[in-house]
């Protein structure tokens, strides 16, 4: 997943907003697919799965609607995204993996290094 955040990044820096909006829908695929969804379903049983299960926090649900939006406008429409969009979008998509991998990783950690 990583690697799919960093394409995104990448593809901000050089004007492909509509790019960082599909790698942005992509990546939250593979994060639901990561936290125990099934494989092979729609963007908005993925969608629906981070919230029901509450990965994502509590007054996201506007964000993660404009992605779905976005991305629906954007995969089938063929519609050019702004700097704006991409930069709301790749900002939620960070804090989601920063919640979902860093965050727990980090506190562990803590936990780990206190229990010595």
């Amino acid at each position: 997943m990583t690697e799919i955040y960093n394409e995104a990044r990448k593809s901000y820096s050089t004007g492909a907003f509509t790019g960082v909006i599909l790698l942005c829908r992509v990546l939250l695929n593979h994060v639901a697919v990561s936290l125990g969804a099934d494989d092979d379903k729609t963007f908005a049983f993925y969608v629906s799965y981070l919230t029901k299960n509450h990965y994502i926090p509590t007054g996201s649900s506007e964000w993660i609607d404009s992605i779905r939006k976005l991305g629906n406008t954007a995969n089938h429409d063929l519609a050019i995204n702004t700097r704006a969009e991409a930069e709301t979008i790749i900002k939620f998509c960070e804090m989601l993996l920063k919640i979902t991998y860093e965050y727990p990783s980090t506190a562990q950690n803590l936990l780990n290094d206190s229990n010595r």
